[in-house]
């Protein structure tokens, strides 16, 4: 007897097929593959600025999560040439100078590289609604869409995690959803800030600690 596909599930594949045949660059096929089991990647970019139209990456960090450990020996670590000059604010910031990031590959050299390095493993972010939205914008020229892999936010999984703990009374109480603030409450290391790789590693390691926490 054959089965049927759930709704859900043949939908997916429609979208799936959809998606694949409108692909810009059928070298990257291989980003709807299915994913590696209990594996993901954590990303993060540092920007001019945050205006996700006129604003450029300057930098990417990425590395890869399998089970409950962070593999930092295979990480991505990128410097990314912008389009526009950096503005004193950037600089302070990121601390990346003009010349720092002079000699950067290009962004769509960049895209290359973060697609080969993602595959098709879900990805984890802090705020990572803004880093896709600044990828994306790269990549649909390239493409023709944007990041196809699930994305999954640490700071509404720790939101979910501190709304169950309050009792019914309090629980239209503002939940601090600030790095610092979530870090310190997991108990987990802060590094220094504003840096691609320290962020997608400290991301990384929410991520671990809350599915740990939830008993995932």
């Amino acid at each position: 007897m054959l089965s049927l596909l759930s709704p859900v599930r043949a939908y997916e594949r429609l979208k799936r097929e959809w998606m694949l045949y409108h692909l810009g660059d059928p070298r990257f096929r291989f980003m709807w593959d299915p994913a590696p089991d209990q594996e993901w990647v954590s990303l993060d970019c540092e920007t001019t600025g945050l205006n996700v139209r006129t604003d450029d990456i300057i930098s990417i960090g990425a590395v890869r999560i399998v089970g409950n450990r962070i593999l930092t020996s295979e990480r991505l670590e990128l410097l990314v040439r912008p389009d526009q000059k950096l503005s004193a604010e950037s600089v302070r910031i990121h601390r990346l100078r003009e010349k720092d990031v002079a000699n950067g590959v290009s962004q769509d050299e960049a895209m290359h590289q973060l697609m080969r390095f993602i595959g098709s493993r879900p990805l984890v972010g802090y705020f990572l609604e803004f880093d896709v939205a600044m990828i994306n914008r790269v990549l649909f020229p390239i493409l023709g869409m944007g990041l196809p892999q699930p994305k999954i936010e640490v700071s509404g999984m720790y939101y979910d995690y501190k709304f169950k703990q309050l009792p019914a009374h309090q629980q239209d109480r503002q939940i601090d959803l600030r790095f610092a603030t979530l870090m310190a409450d997991l108990n987990l290391p802060l590094r220094d800030a504003h840096d691609a790789v320290n962020d997608a590693v400290m991301a990384g390691l929410a991520f671990i600690k809350l599915r740990q926490l939830r008993g995932a």
